[in-house]
């Protein structure tokens, strides 16, 4: 008897779109300490010194919430695998807590809610997960085909017998 790792048969991993990258967030960043900067020279010009202060933690203040945004999507995910046991959801959230719940493939369903407001679900009898929360209507219709055919390839194997060639 082998203990192996099952075999993976399906997986996706979704997170939480990132609009900027490092370099555009460091741009960003710039630009407003720029603004801050110029602001903080006229209040000076005109005898509003003591305003400067203010200004300084206003900008340290954004400086922290963009790291600690960037830092909690970073973490954020959902990883979806179907291996020949079990489909597996697992979900990170942005401090690093997880979730995870098994699912038998051979019972689990996928459905897709109508639009405006689609939501994906896999279900097992009165069992459901929302999955793909991360994603926009177009993908969470892509993501819901994909797992629907690997629980159908997985419901209805297709063998290569030669014998019956």
């Amino acid at each position: 008897m082998s203990d192996s790792p099952p075999t993976l048969l399906f997986e996706a991993v979704t997170a939480p779109a990132q609009s900027l990258n490092r370099q555009g967030q460091r741009l960003v960043l710039g630009l407003l300490m720029a603004g801050i900067a110029v602001s903080a020279v006229l209040f000076a010009l005109i005898g509003a010194w003591p305003v400067m202060g203010f200004m300084g933690l206003e900008a340290g203040l954004v400086v922290l919430l963009f790291a600690l945004h960037r830092r909690h999507a970073a973490r954020a995910q959902e990883r979806i695998t179907l291996t020949e046991a079990t489909l597996r959801v697992r979900r990170t959230d942005g401090r690093g807590r997880a979730e995870q719940a098994d699912f038998a493939p051979y019972w689990t369903r996928v459905l897709l809610e109508a639009p405006p407001h689609s939501r994906l679900f896999v279900q097992e009898r009165h069992r459901r997960m929302e999955v793909g929360r991360f994603l926009a209507e177009d993908d969470k219709r892509d993501l819901a085909r994909a797992l629907d055919a690997a629980l159908g390839r997985y419901r209805d194997p297709r063998f290569d017998n030669p014998q019956l060639r």
